[in-house]
């Protein structure tokens, strides 16, 4: 079938809408970002990430949490928390390939022994980052991005010591990661509640920035559930985020957040380029319950419809309808419009199409494209979603089964 000139146009401009509206880039806290495979995970039992400090304190302890009575408050917490977190440095041998061209005959026959002398070159890709142990025998949860596709890692604690890590699981699709040395009676963090975080509590950041080891930085809590789209740079990433005003630099990825009592809030992760006081950290139970995954199967399945959307707002209309609205014309002010359907997915296996509004999953009213996803994520693969979408104006319900998330993909 032969494609129109004005088909072409409404395709492009559907697949453009997703560039509206982007934010600042995002920098990943580790001092530099491999790539590559994944180490091999390794297989253990399901486990509950349950880890409380060694040190308890004793009734006799002054409550952390009483800040305005204890102005030194964040000396307690460090001393506390400190010989928890630790130093993770990774590296990598990257090759680099003989360009095809320089193999050929007639190259190696005109540059004679200048071409035969072409070998593959290496460099070693070194990195830095942070983490904090959720275990006493030396289960540590730091940043997917610190370790992604290290052939070695390194773990220094507080007191100098040093070990080699094995990474059991990493999950990009949130950026956590667990890794394990060999070690027991180590010292350990508690784990907070992040639901239950209000904007202006204070907090505490321990890290390596730019490899300066125990870094400890203070500040409030400035906003919860920040979304991807909310901050840009990173829309491929499940979660949403703390944001702190708590100086954070690269070298800080994986190291923890804290509250006045000490406890892990939030894992830091990201800053805004350019930005100063916007740090974002992920939420300590949405890390922790990734972290249980990890351990017991080695990865995270994410449910998966193979969508990309966009919050329907006037402005988007207004441009779909004035450059298209021949083709395809939006009816209604409020949705998700989808703006593309990823081939063989769930989503086109049940007949979702590029300008479908989506106006409710499971009967549950949707208006941005942070809920969509926040319904999905919530989902369970192989179970049938209802989705209500208007399609040229007229209401139409799909069931879509949705699937595991396959590596690389989003939506």
């Amino acid at each position: 079938m032969k494609i129109s000139d004005k088909d072409f146009l409404a395709s492009a401009i559907l697949r453009r809408l997703q560039r509206w509206g982007w934010h600042s880039p995002l920098i990943l806290l580790s001092i530099a970002s491999l790539s590559g495979c994944s180490l091999a995970s390794k297989m253990l039992q399901p486990q509950k990430i349950e880890a409380q400090p060694v040190n308890q304190p004793t009734s006799n302890s002054p409550s952390l949490a009483a800040v305005g009575n204890n102005p030194n408050f964040v000396v307690g917490v460090v001393q506390r928390v400190g010989p928890a977190v630790v130093r993770i440095d990774s590296s990598k041998t990257i090759t680099r390939e003989i360009p095809e061209e320089y193999k050929d005959p007639f190259f190696q026959r005109f540059f004679g022994d200048r071409g035969q002398s072409v070998q593959p070159q290496q460099r070693v890709v070194r990195g830095s980052g942070s983490g904090f142990i959720i275990n006493a025998d030396g289960q540590i949860l730091t940043n997917s991005h610190v370790v992604d596709g290290a052939d070695t890692v390194t773990v220094t604690l507080k007191d100098g010591r040093t070990f080699g890590g094995k990474v059991l699981g990493e999950d990009p699709v949130t950026d956590v990661a667990v890794i394990k040395i060999a070690a027991n009676k180590l010292p350990v963090v508690a784990l907070g509640n992040s639901d239950t975080l209000q904007p202006g509590e204070a907090v505490i950041a321990i890290g390596n920035p730019l490899g300066l080891n125990n870094t400890v930085t203070a500040g409030i809590l400035s906003a919860t559930g920040r979304s991807s789209s909310d901050i840009g740079g990173a829309p491929d990433k499940r979660v949403d985020y703390l944001q702190t005003d708590a100086a954070i630099n690269p070298g800080n990825s994986g190291g923890p957040l804290l509250d006045s009592r000490g406890d892990v809030i939030g894992m830091n992760t990201a800053i805004i380029q350019g930005a100063q006081g916007l740090g974002f950290a992920i939420p300590i139970n949405s890390a922790r319950q990734i972290a249980e995954q990890l351990i017991a199967n080695g990865k995270v399945e994410h449910p998966y419809l193979g969508i990309q959307m966009v919050t329907l707002t006037p402005e988007v209309k207004q441009k779909i309808n004035s450059k298209i609205g021949d083709r395809l014309r939006i009816n209604t002010d409020r949705g998700v419009l989808l703006i593309g359907i990823v081939p063989s997915s769930p989503a086109a296996q049940a007949g979702l199409r590029e300008g479908d509004v989506i106006q409710s999953i499971n009967n549950q009213s949707v208006s941005k494209n942070e809920e969509v996803q926040k319904l999905v994520d919530s989902s369970k693969i192989g179970v049938p979603l209802q989705i209500q979408v208007q399609r040229n104006g007229q209401a139409t319900q799909l069931t879509v089964k949705p699937a595991a998330l396959p590596v690389h993909s989003q939506g």
